[in-house]
């Protein structure tokens, strides 16, 4: 177990924006910060982050949280993996007390497959420094390529030997399951043997840096089988959702806003030993959507570096269309003949790299141009056919701005008129919005547009109210009932000073009144109790001793608080009332709105029991009439107020 100790410094120096900036570009706006929400697809973004708060909210799937938080949900980390990510990115020492045997059941199936593949990873590495294969053999290979020892560290490489069990016999002795290592691709299904033997390995990192799988290049010259092989998809590995190298690019990433996009896993490497870092790997294949959206959290521009060969050409024509759909833009790099990424830089120096990606750097149109002028036929119905694929790729991006100037450009490219190449994008569009789309029975149900609850969003006011103005001591405007000089009862307003959490708990309580959301009786409790016995209420502090579910509901309503206070109306010459200036009335009203709604509720109950009942109970009756009393009265408060 960590050491709360630990924990505490933990929360004590994370930066959630510096955190959340590993994951996805952020944007200064007002205070806070924006980017797109690493959850959904969305084009707009609606993820903030509070800095003031170390708070981020997603306005589009409704997560939100602490720092903690975040890497859980997007990293599905367990809540000691977060701690321990944190500690590692901030060099804050881990205080751990061993744990039970009833605690390490508790660590999930995919914990354990994540430890296997780190356990397995550092094996690889030993055995590639220690072992006469690794230093003579291994080792050898790659310093021949010209891959220095600083790059073979960074990207963390290691090899087996062509023993056959090295690896099972090691993870077997630490009590791991065989079943798991044949499901992670380690031990081979048919022979119980090592998968990997006589390989150089690769492994495979999550954006947060987990080794989630490995790629393996054979050594071996004299045999049949794959050059690379790969780990097979797992509950931590899927090949269409990672990219290899992302961990060590994705700051650069951010700060070129730019990403190459190469095959291979060396291709990577090349072009990190060669000072150039904003670069990842599709692993060989054409992009998926997956693993654009990665990128997309990063940059909005990606450039692909493929190989001239057909199989590269075919790649690249592939990621294009599902590239600009996601409203990114898209340039192609074409290399000399017989040459990728890892070759070609593997002579040059960083400047005549950079040169050459930036003077060979054309767009979409540019490239398809290119493969009409390389084609042997360039006949007329080639050229058709070309153009047609142009404006079907035009016709995949949401911005129809783009889609104009685009349309421009392929006509000066191509020598054909900007009206027909219109023309042709209507008859897309008419043809793409006629095609009837499959829908699942679920989105045939018929949507019932549902009532506010009132109730629900009268008693999140409160909690807000608390969390926000609960140490304030405010006047309130109060109505009491008072005996005058003839002996008659009658309203008089009075003014009453009180800190706010106080008013609340004791008007609340003097109906009785009980929260009908159970997360916001909890949270009721909590806060009260919290006021109670602190003098200085610290919502930071407050949010961090929740759980993910009462989290997530302080969260949105903290980052509400920043939104509405986000707007700077002064500045377009409209002035509003801000919210602290009318405390008073925002309790007040609430209050008395939430107690008039639950003594309706009441006096329907009452009404319905009575008529329900042959005799009729004067005490009934008496409490009815009592109901009635206090409603009357809570109308004249309301009356005032508003």
């Amino acid at each position: 177990m960590i050491s709360k100790i630990t924990i505490d410094k933990v929360f004590e120096t994370a930066i959630v924006e510096e955190v959340i900036g590993d994951f996805i570009q952020l944007k200064k706006s007002g205070s806070n910060y924006k980017g797109l929400s690493p959850f959904t697809d969305e084009k707009t973004p609606s993820f903030m982050v509070s800095p003031a708060k170390q708070i981020w909210k997603d306005f589009s799937s409704g997560k939100g949280g602490n720092v903690i938080a975040f890497l859980m949900e997007h990293e599905q980390l367990s809540y000691p993996e977060a701690i321990k990510y944190l500690a590692k990115k901030y060099n804050i020492e881990i205080e751990e007390t061993q744990l039970s045997d009833k605690q390490k059941e508790k660590i999930n199936e995919k914990e354990k497959l994540f430890i296997i593949t780190d356990i397995a990873k550092n094996y690889f590495k030993e055995r590639f420094h220690e072992t006469d294969f690794g230093k003579n053999i291994a080792k050898s290979y790659l310093l021949e390529r010209n891959f220095d020892s600083e790059i073979i560290e960074k990207f963390e490489l290691g090899c087996l030997t062509d023993s056959y069990n090295d690896l099972k016999n090691f993870l077997l002795d630490k009590n791991y399951n065989i079943d798991d290592l044949i499901s992670l691709g380690l031990v081979s299904s048919k022979t119980n043997n090592d998968i990997y033997r006589a390989r150089i390995i690769f492994p495979i990192k999550t954006i947060s840096g987990r080794t989630a799988g490995f790629g393996a290049r054979t050594l071996k010259t004299n045999i049949k089988s794959a050059k690379y092989i790969n780990s097979p998809e797992s509950i931590i590995y899927n090949k269409s959702k990672i990219l290899y190298g992302l961990y060590n690019s994705k700051s650069e990433i951010v700060k070129k806003d730019n990403c190459y996009v190469v095959e291979g896993y060396t291709d990577v490497m090349r072009f990190h030993q060669k000072g150039i870092k904003n670069v990842v790997s599709s692993s060989g294949t054409a992009l998926s959507i997956d693993q654009i959206n990665l990128i997309r959290r990063l940059t909005k521009n990606i450039t692909m570096l493929y190989d001239s060969d057909k199989a590269g050409v075919s790649a690249t024509v592939r990621s294009i269309d599902i590239i600009l759909e996601q409203n990114m833009n898209v340039s192609v790099v074409l290399f000399p003949n017989n040459e990728d990424p890892d070759s070609f830089a593997s002579n040059k120096n960083t400047n005549e790299i950079v040169n050459f990606l930036d003077n060979n750097s054309i767009d979409f149109i540019e490239f398809k141009a290119k493969l009409l002028n390389d084609s042997l036929k360039k006949s007329p119905s080639e050229k058709a056919k070309i153009i047609n694929e142009i404006v079907l790729s035009i016709s995949k991006i949401p911005d129809r701005i783009k889609q104009e100037i685009y349309i421009k450009h392929c006509s000066e490219i191509m020598n054909i008129s900007e009206n027909t190449l219109f023309n042709v994008l209507a008859q897309i569009v008419v043809t793409i919005k006629q095609t009837p789309k499959k829908t699942s029975s679920q989105e045939k149900t018929i949507i019932e547009h549902k009532k506010v609850d009132q109730i629900f969003e009268l008693e999140k006011k409160i909690i807000e109210i608390l969390i926000l103005y609960g140490e304030k001591k405010v006047i309130f405007d109060e109505i009491k009932l008072i005996k005058n000089e003839r002996g008659d009862f009658t309203y008089k307003p009075v003014k009453v000073e009180s800190l706010v959490f106080e008013k609340i708990f004791l008007d609340l309580q003097s109906d009785e009144v009980e929260f009908a959301n159970e997360s916001f009786k909890i949270l009721y409790k909590m806060l009260i109790n919290e006021f109670q016995k602190s003098e200085n209420f610290d919502p930071k502090t407050f949010l961090n001793s929740l759980d993910e579910k009462l989290s997530n509901l302080v969260t949105t309503i903290l980052i509400n608080e920043d939104i509405y206070q986000l707007h700077n109306w002064e500045t377009k010459n409209i002035y509003v009332k801000q919210k602290s200036k009318s405390i008073s009335q925002l309790v007040t009203e609430t209050i008395l709105t939430l107690r008039t709604l639950l003594i309706n509720k009441k006096v329907n109950e009452l009404s319905s029991q009575k008529s329900n009942t042959d005799n009729l109970d004067q005490d009934l009756l008496d409490e009815i009439v009592n109901y009635y009393q206090l409603k009357s009265l809570l109308s004249k408060k309301l009356n005032r107020v508003i």
